[in-house]
């Protein structure tokens, strides 16, 4: 059994393809190993916001997302320390296949780059339906793929009755591969519920928590936790934290249902630089947090609660004078959409937003855009110089004809301009569909934090 004073342990778990169970295994073992004590630390590889969601919902805390490739390695490094210092064992979810990345020839952007980046072992969680003795041969080309990289188990999902557990645990053994750590069988009650955003509510509110027991239930009985634990153990990453005692300004920051994402990393460098984060709800509140220097609408899904956020008109009014007296605005993807005239939702119903900037968000039923972007500012503006470079990712269903002057140049992954992600920029009102992550650009929060400074009280 762990030690909780001494002993920490990490691991990513990565698999062999999208829909392994690596999300089912993931939240299995988070609330597990919660309920047993340990302060646990989640983490998400790639851009995801869905999946961070149930990470806290399972274990307590915030889930941190790890990119390489958006955010820099040493930026990588600094985020799991940050959040591994202060507990007994971080659980890293992986993103699609262990090694797939941006290219067929590279590991950028991938779940096992994130693991040899930050020296921590790999579970593979593998879909066992249909397999046996074919698991040896997949994971020696697992195991054997990166000298670099090390698999410490596997995980089944989807397993049979006793008797296919022992030939897959059988099979693995007499090749000498990595150990069979336990096995989830196939039950209806423990498949992952849609992730979509109706489902986020529920989960705030602890719907779902009986879910999650019955999950971490399963891990007990099926997993050897304990040897996980063992064979995972490390030193505990340190990390000194420098929140200034007094801060400097006030940061108005919407969260509710409608509005909720947010890389933790980017608040926890504001408030790093001195900014006092004040939650406010677009939903249920009428007026603004007092004393602000600033506004910040996250990503969400406001076309889902478009009624509620028309109905508040005073909260729409004030956020409108608040952007008309000169206060800095800034909005990403569905805080953007927000800021519009409207919103039309996938009905076709249309309804009234902000009004702060001159355009109309409209839902579609296809994808409008996906990917990572580098974005270059088109001018001097509460992010720094004209042609600072920053990074992010856009993931969006509507579709917004751009209007006025642009935040910036959106480039993709080849280089390519994105008219999507140009965003709109008028004096200190900023909006973009691109959720930046600011550990790409530390430079761009130090220069936030001054605007702000010099902003109206």
């Amino acid at each position: 059994m762990a030690n909780l004073q001494t002993d920490f342990s990490a691991f990513l778990l990565g698999g062999v393809n999208s829909g392994s169970g690596k999300t089912t295994v993931s939240l299995a073992l988070m609330r597990a190993l919660k309920r047993r004590g340990l302060v646990v630390a989640p983490f998400k590889c790639g851009p995801d916001y869905i999946d961070p969601t149930f990470h806290r919902r399972a274990s307590g805390r915030e889930s941190v997302n790890l990119d390489c490739r958006m955010m820099g390695f040493d930026s990588v490094r600094r985020s799991f320390h940050a959040a591994a210092s202060c507990s007994q064992a971080a659980v890293v979810e992986g993103v699609m296949g262990l090694f797939d990345g941006v290219s067929a020839d590279s590991l950028s952007g991938s779940s096992a780059e994130v693991a040899i980046t930050l020296g921590i072992p790999v579970v593979l969680v593998v879909n066992v339906r249909g397999m046996a003795g074919s698991i040896a041969p997949l994971i020696a080309g697992f195991a054997g793929w990166r000298n670099d990289l090390r698999i410490i188990g596997v995980i089944a999902d989807n397993a049979g009755g006793p008797n296919h557990v022992r030939l897959l645990a059988d099979s693995l053994e007499k090749h000498s591969l990595p150990p069979l750590l336990g096995a989830l069988p196939r039950n209806p009650e423990w498949t992952l519920p849609e992730r979509h955003l109706g489902l986020v509510p529920e989960l705030e509110n602890g719907k779902y928590d009986a879910w999650f027991d019955k999950l971490a239930d399963a891990a007990e009985e099926k997993i050897n936790i304990d040897l996980l634990l063992e064979c995972s153990k490390m030193e505990r990453p340190r990390f000194s934290f420098r929140f200034p005692e007094k801060k400097k300004v006030r940061l108005a920051i919407a969260r509710d249902p409608a509005f909720h994402f947010y890389y933790s990393d980017n608040l926890r460098m504001l408030e790093e630089n001195g900014v006092e984060l004040v939650e406010f709800s677009p939903l249920n509140d009428s007026v603004l947090p007092e004393q602000i220097q600033a506004l910040y609408i996250g990503g969400g899904f406001p076309e889902q609660f478009a009624q509620r956020l028309m109905q508040n008109v005073s909260m729409r009014t004030a956020i409108k004078k608040y952007a008309e007296r000169g206060g800095i605005v800034y909005a990403e993807c569905g805080g953007y959409m927000y800021l519009m005239r409207s919103i039309t939702d996938f009905d076709g119903r249309s309804f009234e937003m902000c009004g702060v900037i001159p355009s109309d968000a409209v839902m579609e039923s296809k994808l409008k855009s996906i990917g990572y972007r580098t974005v270059r500012l088109k001018s001097d503006c509460i992010f720094g110089k004209s042609g600072a470079i920053l990074k992010g990712h856009e993931f969006h269903y509507s579709e917004a004809a751009p209007t006025g002057e642009p935040l910036w140049d959106a480039f993709d992954s080849k280089d390519r301009i994105v008219s999507s992600g140009g965003g709109y920029r008028n004096g200190n009102v900023c909006g973009s569909y691109v959720h930046i992550h600011w550990a790409s650009a530390p430079q761009a929060v130090e220069s936030f934090v001054g605007a702000m400074e010099k902003c109206i009280r």
